[in-house]
């Protein structure tokens, strides 16, 4: 049977292969590197990228995330190693979650918040989607990160200028 739950399940699985080639690339010994001032470092931006499949048991399991309880801190990177094995493990979360997930939970409310303050309030399909879209955004930023430090970027959707 094809639900949206499938749907999901499809779309991480595509990602994630795109998301993996691009974290491979991560230099360790540029981890602290950042384009400019206000952006996040190397590490900071590879991490992220790493923990958003985790968003999916956040979403799907739960009805909040509260960041002033607590609920969130980066995971600690300082290996490529370590990137990629924090990245499966939270690939195969996001596929557990969605594998033990139904089509039903999909119009309930989710919100993202810090005590008072609400910073989204959507529907736990809408917040699954935009999971998804923020692995993909966050990996394009990865690029440019990679570009800029001229390592040879891997292809996404098909071949990229590195690539023949």
């Amino acid at each position: 049977m094809n639900t949206i739950i499938n749907y999901f399940q499809h779309q991480l699985q595509e990602e994630a292969v795109t998301a993996r080639k691009m974290l491979e690339r991560v230099p360790a010994d540029k981890l602290d590197w950042q384009p400019h001032p206000k952006s996040m470092s190397l590490v900071r931006l590879a991490t992220h990228v790493a923990e958003i499949p985790n968003w999916i048991p956040l979403v799907t399991e739960k009805d909040e995330l509260d960041f002033s309880r607590g609920d969130y801190s980066p995971h600690p990177i300082h290996s490529n190693k370590d990137l990629m094995d924090y990245f499966e493990k939270n690939v195969q979360n996001g596929k557990a979650a969605l594998e033990r997930a139904s089509d039903d939970i999909l119009d309930k409310p989710w919100t993202m918040r810090s005590g008072e303050e609400i910073y989204i309030t959507s529907t736990k399909g809408e917040v699954l989607r935009m999971s998804l879209s923020q692995i993909i955004h966050h990996r394009a930023q990865l690029g440019v990160y990679l570009r800029l430090l001229d390592i040879p970027i891997p292809g996404s959707y098909g071949p990229s200028a590195d690539e023949n």
